[in-house]
């Protein structure tokens, strides 16, 4: 059974940093295409940064300079390094597997940047 288990969020004042854990059991995380989404209130869910399988990395244009995505392959852990964290970062945080058989999705951790 494919799980996905993020943490790590919390609240953070403006300008600081949090680090967000994807921790994968059931499945090789180095085969799929793993990804950062998060959906602030009356927003939809946007992608934030992803990892592909052959190892390319891809950042929207907001956290573009200020967010980093790695891969601990002896962990099966996908991270999201955010530093210079902005009051619009403020989101839930979800990390989203896709393979060529499935897609899953973590329960999500929450991200509240205020000072």
């Amino acid at each position: 059974q494919v799980q996905l288990v993020e943490s790590g969020g919390g609240l953070m004042q403006p300008d600081g940093s949090l680090r967000l854990s994807c921790v994968g059991s059931g499945i090789d995380l180095r085969l799929a295409f793993v990804a950062w989404y998060r959906q602030a209130p009356g927003k939809q869910r946007e992608l934030v940064a992803s990892i592909s399988r052959g190892g390319t990395i891809s950042y929207t244009d907001s956290v573009k300079g200020r967010f980093t995505i790695s891969r601990d392959n002896a962990k099966n852990t996908v991270y999201l390094q955010m530093n210079s964290l902005k009051a619009e970062d403020t989101a839930v945080y979800y990390c989203f597997l896709r393979t060529t058989s499935l897609e899953y999705w973590g329960q999500g951790t929450q991200v509240t940047v205020s000072s």
